[in-house]
C-alpha cells in the first residue's frame, strides 16, 4: 500500500554529477537532497515518508558526517544507493542488491541488512565496506510484476554500468561481490558484471529464468543459498509464457556453489549471529584474507568451472 501510495509524493529532481566529481561531494550533495524531500513530504502532509527521509540522513552508529549516499532519488518508490564503510581504502566490497517491496518506506529493513554485514566484515576485515543498491523500482510482492523479469531487465541495465563506475572509484585491489536476495536474485542473473566482480550469491532466490549458472553473463563464481525456513522453498520451479523462472539455483542442475544458510527465513539472511551471515561474509572476504585463506562451504564447482578444471 505504502508503495502504490508513493508517486503522489513530491520530491526534488535528483541531483546530477560530473564524472569528476568526489564520492565526499556526492554524499554532501546528496545529503542536502534528502533533507530538501523530507521537507516537501511534511509540508504535502505526508509525515511518515518525511520522517523515514530523516532517519535516513542520519550517520550510521561510529560514522561521522551524516550517512554516505552515492545516489538519491525520492520520487515514487524512490531511489537510494548508500554506501557503508570507505569506498577509498576498502579491497573488500560487498554490492547488496534486494528484492520485491524494497522502496524508500521499507528502506530501514535493507539499510539494517548491510549495517549488519558490514559490522560482521569489518570484524574480520576492516579494509570492507558495503554499498547498499536500491537503483531500481522493485516489484510489489503481491503482483504479477513479480512472477516477470521485466523489472530484473531495466535493473540490469542500471547495475551493470553502476558496477563498472564503481571499480572506477576503487583501488585497483578491491574485489567486489555482489550479493543478491529473492527478486534480486533475478536482476544479477541478467546483469553484465565484468572482470572486478570475483563473486554472485543468490540467496532467498525463486529461480533467476535461466536454466543454469553458466548462463549468466558474468565469469565470477555463482553462489546460491537458502535457509530451511524460508517459504520461497515451497515455490514451484517452473516458467511458462513468461512467467516463474525456473530452474532452483540451489538444485544440482543450475551448477552454482552452494553455501551454508541455516535456518535463515526469508528476510533472515544478514540477521546478525546467524549461519548465514557468516557465510556471506566469508565469501565477500574470499581466500585471500586472514591466515590459511578461506575456501567457503562448497558443495560443487559450477559447470564452467568444471568444464575448465
Amino acid at each position: 500500500m505504502s508503495a502504490a501510495a508513493s508517486p503522489k509524493i513530491p520530491a526534488p529532481v535528483p541531483a546530477s554529477f560530473a564524472p569528476s566529481a568526489t564520492i565526499q561531494s556526492r554524499y554532501t550533495t546528496n545529503l542536502a537532497a534528502m533533507g530538501e524531500a523530507s521537507r516537501m513530504a511534511r509540508d504535502a502532509g505526508r509525515t511518515g515518508r518525511s520522517e523515514k527521509l530523516r532517519t535516513m540522513a542520519a550517520a550510521a552508529p561510529g560514522q561521522e558526517g551524516g550517512a554516505q549516499f552515492l545516489t538519491f532519488d525520492g520520487r515514487g518508490q524512490g531511489r537510494a544507493i548508500e554506501v557503508l564503510g570507505d569506498l577509498g581504502t576498502a579491497d573488500r566490497i560487498a554490492v547488496l542488491v534486494p528484492g520485491s517491496d524494497t522502496t524508500l518506506d521499507t528502506y530501514q529493513r535493507f539499510r539494517d541488512g548491510a549495517r549488519s554485514l558490514q559490522q560482521r566484515l569489518q570484524r574480520e576485515h576492516p579494509r570492507s565496506a558495503v554499498v547498499a543498491w536500491l537503483g531500481y523500482d522493485t516489484p510489489e510482492t503481491v503482483s504479477t510484476t513479480v512472477l516477470t523479469a521485466a523489472r530484473a531487465e531495466e535493473a540490469a541495465a542500471e547495475l551493470g554500468p553502476f558496477l563498472a563506475r564503481l571499480v572506477d572509484k576503487t583501488g585497483a585491489d578491491a574485489r567486489i561481490s555482489l550479493l543478491c536476495h529473492s527478486y534480486g536474485s533475478v536482476v544479477c542473473a541478467r546483469t553484465e558484471t565484468g572482470p572486478r566482480v570475483s563473486d554472485v550469491v543468490l540467496y532467498g532466490s525463486p529461480g533467476t529464468g535461466l536454466p543454469s549458472a553458466d548462463r549468466m553473463p558474468t565469469a565470477a563464481r555463482v553462489w546460491a543459498g537458502r535457509g530451511s525456513e524460508d517459504w520461497i522453498g515451497g515455490v514451484p520451479h517452473v516458467r511458462f509464457a513468461g512467467l516463474g523462472f525456473g530452474t532452483d539455483p540451489v538444485a544440482p542442475a543450475f551448477g552454482a556453489r552452494l553455501f551454508a544458510a541455516g535456518s535463515a527465513g526469508h528476510s533472515d539472511y544478514l540477521k546478525p549471529g546467524t549461519e548465514s551471515l557468516d557465510s556471506l561474509a566469508r565469501i565477500v572476504i574470499g581466500p585471500a584474507a586472514g591466515p590459511g585463506g578461506f575456501t567457503g562451504p562448497v558443495a560443487s564447482p559450477t559447470r564452467r568451472e568444471a568444464s575448465h578444471a
